[in-house]
């Protein structure tokens, strides 16, 4: 009984801590667990920004720059707050730290309706800040990356700002209320001025505040401004340094060829013809990590060698599970799967299937979409030095936290014994969240003999090895009333899920129930069905999948547009109108639409194109990681029959548009991403090998088939939300909507292609 009661005590005691944790606030993020590096004559004021006695302002920053502008962005927060001189303003990627994982990204992965302001969904959030801030991942990804850090940014600058008004007060003798903070100095009514640089010795001797008063939106002087990008001059004079890039002293390099079946592994290898060869020092053998594929690699002087010396190792392949997968397969068992299951149901509202019976017309259709590889213009690439039981890293990752745990892994030492040094990213896309290449290259460097490796996968390798986008089939089946209004919507998708493959492959845990990212894009919009359900069944192949741009947006907004399109076209009426209808209680995007339709010139004829082929236009509307986009594009046919975009109008509302240069480039970014998938992109695998290799089969958007993008942003001074990524799902069902208007076809699979 002793005993019993005992347990039952120390049971209920450890419910009542983690009671008693779950009410607490999460713990700061201003301060890091250790102090922060510092050059001479600087000081860190807080864990996101040093000041130096020349007056330059040094913010720390713990995202990755992939092109999307987060250093220009996330150094405005902390500028405006610390009432920075701007053209002070310096870079500097922050070390590993608990301070600095994304809380947001994974609160924003809660399987919930952005309509659901609930209890449950609040407290779940509330607690997933929590523990992430303990056990999170510093990532950039999700779109998240001024949505995590909107407010400690913010802080961090108005508490580095209180410390060096505090500091000038008493140095001067006046009070701190008089004193203001204005371009990097401290100024008070009597003449009295310093610059922050003067100041910082002193200040740092401050107390950091216990808290902090922001600005009002309406006093910003810095953000909301379209300033240039940050490290735009350094990519402009090649002085910029990505992952490929990196020259450490004594630099070796490797060429990696792996099973060409995904997943397979190496059986046995032949490297004798390689290794004479001139500047090759090893051939070995490279396991299969995180989910990768197996195989051989070649270390030499230089690329070139290395490379050429891949060709002359003999190698056999063990071939694995995967050789029995090709894509037609895959399409053919997901549209089984949907014959016998209606899957896990993410939304549901009414009595979708009494509503289907009673209804004077119905529309079904199929959709499906392939796999995608990344294709980021920087292949995949890493360096390693292991020497005295120590190792640094240099890399272009999303994930430097991960990217540490996994090299040490490899080499079999403590995770603080490596030192992982973010490099500018040649793209990201969602690839650069995964560990592969990391593990690879420290495998590689532990043979090598201290000697720094650079292991560099050539594109062939790059696309053959990805971790895709999902393939996914979709089909639809809405009700109509005799006025033509929607009253059904059933949709069931199915395909591979994406977090419990990266969960298994990045931290070693079982991946099992919901994903939300699979049926992302259909079950959480704003439309407002009368009678809906909306679910997705997972179905799992031996194929590697990942985050790809926008993630399951990516295809569900491709399916959900186009089919709301046909039933707008079934029941006779305009689809900007149809969309309005749904949209009544949804005032936001409503805005939005009309919004693309008013600027498009919706409803008015279009000129005819420069050869005199016909143009029209095709409308989509979506919403994801927080911003509401609507894009209409404008198409036409060439004599051949192929697709021609010539413009597109783009409306989002992102909330606070922090800089709205950056917004405009990043919806140009992603309405190019979005057609080069929409217009060409499929990976096509065959007895478990993917058949594209390079640009020729893979094709992106060249620059003479850009259209003109024209984006517009709504004004808010609500909190900021995405904008990487949501410009890319719109395109492909307004293009396809488009093609519709114009051929009278239409197309339910990707890439569009006209019969």
């Amino acid at each position: 009984m002793k005993r019993r009661t005992f347990l039952l005590g120390s049971a209920g005691a450890a419910g009542a801590l983690v009671v008693g944790w779950s009410l607490l606030p999460p713990r700061q993020r201003l301060t890091t667990a250790q102090p922060l590096a510092v050059r001479a004559g600087q000081v860190a004021l807080n864990g996101w920004v040093k000041i130096a006695a020349d007056n330059t302002v040094t913010v720390v920053m713990s995202k990755s720059e992939m092109g999307q502008g987060i250093y220009t962005g996330l150094a405005m927060l902390l500028a405006e707050e610390l009432d920075a001189d701007w053209a002070q303003v310096r870079i500097e990627q922050s070390p590993i730290d608990k301070i600095y994982n994304n809380l947001a990204m994974l609160v924003d992965g809660l399987p919930f309706h952005p309509d659901d302001d609930g209890t449950i969904k609040r407290v779940a959030g509330w607690l997933t800040e929590k523990t992430m801030r303990e056990i999170g991942v510093m990532a950039t990804g999700g779109s998240s990356g001024t949505k995590d850090l909107w407010l400690p940014m913010r802080e961090a600058g108005a508490s580095a700002r209180a410390m060096l008004i505090g500091a000038a007060a008493e140095q001067w003798k006046l009070p701190k209320a008089e004193c203001r903070a204005e371009a990097g100095r401290v100024a008070h009514a009597s003449g009295k001025s310093a610059s922050f640089g003067e100041l910082v010795a002193f200040a740092g001797t401050q107390a950091l505040p216990e808290s902090v008063q922001l600005k009002d939106p309406a006093g910003f002087k810095i953000l909301g401004r379209p300033l240039p990008r940050i490290e735009a001059a350094s990519k402009l004079d090649g002085t910029a340094v990505f992952g490929i890039d990196v020259l450490p002293p004594g630099l070796l390099y490797a060429s990696v060829g792996m099973c060409p079946t995904l997943g397979g592994r190496l059986a046995r290898f032949d490297g004798a013809a390689a290794v004479k060869l001139p500047g090759v020092k090893k051939v070995i053998a490279v396991d299969a990590y995180n989910g990768g594929s197996g195989g051989v690699a070649v270390i030499a002087d230089t690329p070139f060698h290395a490379m050429r010396a891949l060709k002359e190792v003999s190698v056999e392949w063990d071939h694995g599970a995967s050789a029995g997968v090709s894509s037609e397969d895959v399409y053919r068992r997901l549209a089984q799967t949907l014959d016998r299951e209606s899957g896990f149901a993410y939304y549901s509202h009414g009595d979708v299937d009494a509503a289907l019976k009673s209804a004077a017309k119905t529309v079904t259709a199929e959709y499906r979409a392939p796999y995608l590889a990344h294709a980021a213009m920087e292949p995949m690439n890493c360096t390693v030095q292991f020497k005295d039981g120590a190792a640094t890293v240099w890399a272009s990752t999303q994930v430097p936290g991960i990217a540490r745990s996994a090299a040490a892994k490899v080499l079999g030492i403590e995770a603080q014994k490596v030192d992982v040094r973010v490099q500018l990213l040649g793209g990201g896309f969602g690839r650069r969240l995964e560990v592969d290449i990391v593990s690879q290259a420290a495998a590689i460097a532990r043979e090598a003999g201290g000697a720094p490796v650079k292991t560099i996968w050539s594109r062939e390798q790059d696309l053959a090895h990805d971790y895709y986008r999902p393939a996914c089939v979709s089909r639809f089946k809405a009700g109509l009333d005799a006025a033509g209004n929607l009253t059904a919507w059933h949709n069931s998708s199915a395909g591979q899920a994406i977090v419990p493959q990266v969960l298994t492959r990045s931290f070693g845990l079982p991946g099992a129930g919901p994903d939300k990212t699979a049926s992302e894009g259909a079950f959480d919009q704003p439309y407002e069905w009368a009678n809906a359900r909306i679910g997705h069944e997972i179905f799992d192949f031996p194929v590697p999948v990942g985050f790809w741009r926008s993630v399951g947006h990516s295809h569900q907004a491709f399916f959900k547009e186009s089919f709301i399109d046909e039933v707008a076209h079934a029941a006779g009426k305009d689809p900007v109108a149809f969309r309005a209808a749904l949209l009544a209680r949804h005032p936001r995007h409503l805005r939005v639409l009309k919004r693309a339709a008013e600027l498009s010139g919706w409803g008015q004829p279009l000129a005819p194109a420069a050869d005199g082929a016909k143009r029209v236009r095709g409308i989509a509307l979506h919403q994801s990681f927080g911003s509401v986009v609507a894009q209409v594009a404008e198409v036409s046919l060439s004599a051949d029959k192929s697709i021609r975009v010539h413009r597109v109008v783009c409306v989002i509302d992102c909330g606070f548009p922090v800089n709205p240069n950056l917004i405009r480039q990043q919806m140009e970014s992603g309405i190019v991403f979005g057609l080069s998938a929409a217009l060409y992109q499929a990976i096509d695998i065959v007895k478990g090998q993917v058949q594209q290799s390079n640009y020729h089969d893979f094709q992106v958007l060249r620059m003479d088939a850009c259209p003109v993008i024209e984006t517009d942003i709504v004004p808010s001074t609500e909190h900021p939300e995405g904008v990487g990524e949501p410009g890319t799902p719109p395109i492909a069902p307004a293009v396809a909507n488009a093609l519709f208007a114009l051929t009278g076809q239409r197309l339910r699979a990707l890439p569009l292609k006209l019969a």
